[in-house]
């Protein structure tokens, strides 16, 4: 299990970019939605502008307590951010390689 970025595998780290271009992009539309600037957002959870940028872009990777910064500003649940309001989840559970629980040939022990 990798404990820094430069320690993960590709296939994780393209998951990570993954997960954090879609909660950026749950973040842009929900201040659009709301008609915010990043200007505004940033002034009011704390984080810079070019924080709020790199993060609805996927670039910059945030703190999970800032997220509860963003949701309390957006007037939203942190869950929220997570998943979209077209979508159940953004994604399954990374379980490194097993098999999913459940799955035919498990065997108890």
């Amino acid at each position: 299990m990798p404990t820094r970025p430069d320690q993960a595998s590709e296939e994780q780290s393209l998951r990570w970019a993954a997960r954090r271009t879609q909660v950026g992009a749950r973040i842009r539309e929900l201040r659009l939605s709301q008609n915010l600037s990043q200007e505004a957002l940033a002034l009011e959870s704390g984080l810079s502008r070019n924080m709020i940028i790199g993060i609805e872009w996927g670039k910059k990777s945030v703190a999970y307590e800032r997220l509860w910064d963003i949701a309390e500003v957006l007037e939203v649940p942190v869950a929220e951010l997570l998943i979209g309001s077209d979508q159940a989840a953004i994604s399954t559970p990374y379980r490194g390689g097993r098999r999913p629980m459940g799955s035919a040939g498990s065997q108890s022990r």
